[in-house]
């Protein structure tokens, strides 16, 4: 039997151990995973905002045009679409969309099947941008994803799932 390495200690240890002297009546499980969760986020975040400030594109902006990409040619959809995919107000996409659209990313235009509505349509230089961005922050996600081996990634990728569905937002 092999012996198993020794506990990487964190941040969120320290924070555990805290509570656990103050108040060894709770149960700190969820502060473990959840502290851990932010954390990941808040680091990994930054270092997708700088693979996308490369193309001129912050986060947000690069899920507009992920979103147009992937709904396949003519990588067109309705803005309310679009805001739902994203979960953002309408005003809030309105934004994103007048910055991707002065860019040159995307074109907005009348919905030729509903004459009060638009369609947001990537341009070949949207499409060109996205499709280089998408691959920048996969390597980062795959590099920070790199401590683990494919076996581990692949639990940590099922058990986020379920989570994520306990919370019935997994759309």
């Amino acid at each position: 039997m092999s012996a198993q390495p020794p506990r990487r200690e964190d941040a969120v240890d320290a924070i555990i151990d805290q509570w656990a002297r103050v108040r060894p009546d709770l149960d700190t499980t969820a502060m473990e995973v959840f502290g851990r969760i932010y954390r990941l986020t808040h680091a990994v975040g930054g270092r997708m905002d700088t693979a996308y400030a490369r193309f001129g594109i912050s986060r947000g902006e690069f899920d507009v045009l992920a979103t147009l990409r992937r709904s396949d040619a003519p990588y067109t959809l309705p803005p309310r679409e679009l805001s739902a995919t994203l979960m953002l107000t309408t005003g809030g996409m309105t934004g994103r969309l007048d910055k991707l659209e002065r860019a040159g990313l995307l074109r907005r235009s009348p919905d030729p099947h509903d004459r009060r509505g638009l369609q947001v349509t990537l341009t070949e230089e949207g499409l060109a941008l996205v499709d280089e961005a998408v691959t920048a922050g996969l390597a980062v996600q795959t590099e920070v994803l790199s401590a683990l081996n494919d076996e581990q990634a692949g639990q940590l990728a099922d058990l986020l799932r379920e989570l994520l569905a306990g919370t019935h937002e997994s759309r």
